[in-house]
């Protein structure tokens, strides 16, 4: 099954989406390497916006990250189309969090879960999971770094 079947059996379908945004690109590609710009919570009809730890849950928020994966993997897919993927080599998540809330990875397994359902051992990445303050005051944020075909 291919990466965008897979995706489909799990109920998302990735569309191609313009990657220029006035300012900058969502994806870039350099040699075989593609960086996503940070993806918020949103994709399709679905967005996340609100502290965790005092608006959202651990759960709301794990599941805010996999709406950032989507949207990050939706930018590499308009860029070389997913099924190009090799492997994804690294994750930056972040989080929108309430003062003292610190289970930051709690939150970005949702990303991690994600890449690891549908990339199977192709999506084993290093990580890094922080707090701070998320423009627009959505939930969670993810910047992927990926091989390519």
């Amino acid at each position: 099954m291919s990466y965008f079947q897979k995706l489909q059996s799990l109920g998302y379908t990735l569309q191609s989406v313009p990657l220029y945004t006035g300012r900058f690109q969502l994806a870039v590609q350099t040699g075989n390497l593609v960086y996503t710009s940070g993806s918020v919570s949103r994709f399709g009809e679905e967005e996340i916006k609100g502290l965790i730890g005092a608006d959202l849950t651990v759960e709301q928020g794990y599941h805010a990250a996999q709406l950032s994966t989507l949207n990050a993997l939706q930018a590499i897919h308009s860029l070389v189309g997913i099924d190009n993927v090799v492997r994804i080599f690294k994750v930056l998540g972040m989080v929108n969090v309430a003062p003292g809330f610190n289970n930051t990875t709690g939150v970005v397994h949702g990303c991690s879960e994600l890449l690891l359902e549908v990339f199977g051992e192709h999506g084993q990445h290093a990580r890094s999971a922080v707090g701070m303050v998320i423009p627009f005051n959505y939930a969670t944020e993810v910047e992927l770094i990926a091989e390519v075909r």
